[in-house]
């Protein structure tokens, strides 16, 4: 058995290199375990909003920037239902290699293992990790950063989880998708849609330019119960494409994602920690969570370096702290606010969920980037939340408050 280290990272992802290059910065004795070796390539893209990456000092990892960021919530067909909607702030793409080095170059001193995790046992003053090797390693804790199907986090079963399902491609196409230079949120048109799919549940565009010709297209369900199926997202994108007369002429790329987006707290009183996915921490409104690693891994790993520092608490002890640290009841409350948000959104067709996508992006700029960043303090998220329900038509406020009619409800 290896000799025991005060902290063991799971996982090789964002979250864990975030958590455990934190922890080394504080003067932690830090190691981390995961299957594949720890600087390779990841396969996913990062989006994130530019004030989020200027508020930590990390412009810099963007590898494309966009200030021309719209989405379109018409329905598409007419000179009126075509207009964009404007949204007057900047949006990037992280370079995922220059994001990987930034976190490995902070964890230099982190031995990392490349070995699969079976079990974790906690033993009082520490914490044994069996691994598919034969190996065992030991820490004072444990944390899990390996992702939100980890089988070594309990939480609470509260029914199906639903899923940010999207299938997209990074290619060269007959012509442009979208303006050149422009970044697209979402768009909800529908016109290439049959009058059966628009009864289906709702799907948008998120594409963007990324210059020398590319372009990124991506079809995106924002959360059902299971996940909207590849097929579907894929026939959707090409009808989407069809109608512009677009065709793709290479794919450099294809994407397929599906994250919780509902996922349930884990049991705050484990003995074990979480970080990232596995702690819960994709936003429940927008699917985001990279932005939420950088701010919130600092706080997390200075509370544990504190709690490290007193040898007289065990495993569960410094677990406890974490939880503490990372779901405080302030964060509890707000998430428990999206959550209940989210449940509405998902049983909105896709004439209601444009109506609220129009109205939510009517409000002030740093209300909706707050609740889209999940920034705003507590009292002032419910204030923006009560100001988007004043705003809005009376068949969104039945929808917010009671849910869709059945008639507004969508159906495969």
């Amino acid at each position: 058995m290896a000799e025991p280290v005060d902290v063991l990272v799971l996982g090789g992802g964002p979250a864990a290199l975030c958590i455990a290059s934190e922890l080394n910065q504080r003067g932690v004795a830090v190691a981390a375990i995961a299957p594949d070796p720890v600087d390779d390539p990841w396969p996913n893209t990062y989006g994130i909003w530019a004030d989020e990456l200027k508020a930590v000092g990390l412009e810099q990892l963007l590898e494309h920037r966009w200030s021309d960021t719209v989405s379109y919530f018409g329905e598409g067909g007419s000179t009126a239902q075509d207009q964009s909607h404007a949204h007057g702030i900047d949006y990037g793409l992280f370079d995922r290699a220059a994001l990987q080095h930034h976190w490995l170059k902070r964890a230099d001193g982190v031995v990392f293992h490349q070995d699969t995790v079976q079990r974790v046992e906690v033993n009082g003053a520490t914490t044994n990790v069996c691994c598919a090797s034969g190996s065992t390693l030991q820490a004072r804790l444990v944390i899990d950063a390996s992702g939100s199907r980890t089988p070594h986090i309990r939480r609470p079963d509260q029914g199906p989880v639903a899923g940010q399902a999207a299938y997209g491609v990074v290619g060269r196409f007959s012509k442009l998708p979208i303006e050149p230079g422009r970044f697209v949120l979402m768009d909800y048109r529908c016109d290439h849609l049959s009058e059966e799919q628009r009864h289906e549940p709702p799907t948008f565009l998120y594409a963007m330019d990324l210059g020398d010709g590319v372009f990124f297209v991506e079809e995106t369900s924002l959360a059902l119960a299971p996940g909207v199926p590849y097929d579907v997202l894929k026939q959707r994108l090409q009808q989407r494409l069809d109608l512009r007369g677009v065709e793709i002429t290479e794919v450099i790329h294809e994407e397929f994602c599906l994250f919780p987006m509902n996922l349930p707290l884990p049991d705050r009183n484990q003995p074990v920690l979480a970080f990232g996915g596995a702690a819960s921490m994709v936003h429940p409104a927008s699917g985001y969570m990279v932005g939420s690693l950088l701010r919130r891994g600092p706080d997390l790993a200075q509370a544990l370096a504190e709690a490290i520092a007193n040898p007289s608490l065990d495993s569960a002890a410094l677990a406890q702290r974490g939880w503490q640290a990372l779901w405080p009841i302030e964060l509890v409350m707000r998430h428990q606010l999206y959550q209940f948000g989210l449940g509405r959104l998902m049983g909105f067709n896709e004439a209601l969920l444009r109506t609220h996508f129009a109205t939510f992006f009517s409000l002030p700029r740093e209300d909706w980037f707050g609740f889209l960043t999940n920034t705003l303090p507590l009292p002032r998220l419910m204030g923006v939340m009560l100001r988007l329900f004043a705003l809005s038509p009376w068949e969104l406020r039945r929808g917010l408050v009671l849910g869709a009619a059945q008639d507004q409800a969508p159906r495969f």
